[in-house]
């Protein structure tokens, strides 16, 4: 039995096969984690939905903000962008059935394990939580997305503030800090505020003030390691309780898979 965590897919599915294939996984032994971002942008986003769906409990995965863009779209909140690559999923006649289970997939997921374990999210942990807050949060919001107001926060999250975490948020702008800490974010401020706009590698960002949200030096403590994606331009980084498995596979890059028992990291080239 083993556990295994795998990058932004991004409707990569010849590449995901081909990685799990190379790795051994067994559905009926094995379990798989997503960072999120199933869809959007690769070439078969419809049969990565429904790969994840069928593999039932020995899969998990947390939303990416392109798995949210979705569910946005697919309620005529947003228009299809031909860049995306998403028309066969809204086409597809179980689309009802595959959209449905995507709007109940969580945001973080804490896993335990001997070894600590480790807190599995898209884009990261908000430097201003502790483990207890990011978890309540992330739960305030998928319960949202459960509900009848799923088309009212999915309408009203695309905002870039507020960039500053305060307990006593509410409303909108509670959830759209949350939204963006789990699905957006990359750098901040050394004081922890957001900054929502630069994309680029830490070592290209260094003359502007801003920092990757791990190396926030007020950062609360976790008390597990946090493995997330999104961040294709920092191509992957493992550190001590910190694990970033978006390697740009979308991009022409590879896609990476992590053993959590061992550690040990396994990389397939774009198909």
């Amino acid at each position: 039995m083993a556990t295994y965590l795998v990058g932004d897919i991004h409707g990569c599915e010849r590449t995901l096969r081909a990685l799990l294939t190379k790795v051994g996984f067994s559905p009926d032994k094995d379990t798989l984690y997503s960072v999120g971002d199933l869809v959007a942008r690769g070439p078969d986003s419809l049969s990565v939905l429904r790969y994840f769906y069928q593999l039932g409990d020995a899969a998990n995965l947390v939303l990416g903000n392109h798995d949210l863009h979705l569910l946005a779209v697919a309620n005529g909140i947003k228009p299809v962008k031909v860049k995306d690559n998403t028309q066969p999923i809204l086409d597809a006649p179980d689309r009802e059935q595959l959209l449905d289970w995507l709007a109940q997939q969580p945001l973080l997921i804490d896993v335990s394990a001997p070894d600590g374990g480790f807190l599995l999210t898209h884009a990261g942990v908000s430097p201003q939580w502790d483990k207890d807050t990011a978890v309540a949060c992330a739960r305030e919001v998928e319960a949202i997305l459960c509900s009848d107001d799923q088309y009212w926060l999915l309408e009203n999250m695309y905002a870039d503030s507020p960039e500053q975490w305060d307990p006593v948020l509410t409303g909108l702008a509670r959830y759209r800090y949350i939204i963006n800490s789990f699905t957006r974010m990359r750098f901040c401020y050394p004081d922890g505020r957001l900054d929502m706009q630069c994309k680029l590698p830490p070592a290209q960002a260094s003359d502007s003030g801003l920092l990757p949200w791990f190396d926030v030096p007020e950062r609360q403590p976790l008390e597990q390691a946090v493995v997330f994606g999104h961040w294709a331009a920092l191509n992957g980084t493992l550190q001590p309780k910190l694990y970033g498995l978006d390697t740009g596979c979308v991009w022409g890059g590879k896609l990476t898979l992590l053993r959590w028992e061992d550690k040990a990291c396994f990389t397939l080239p774009a198909q």
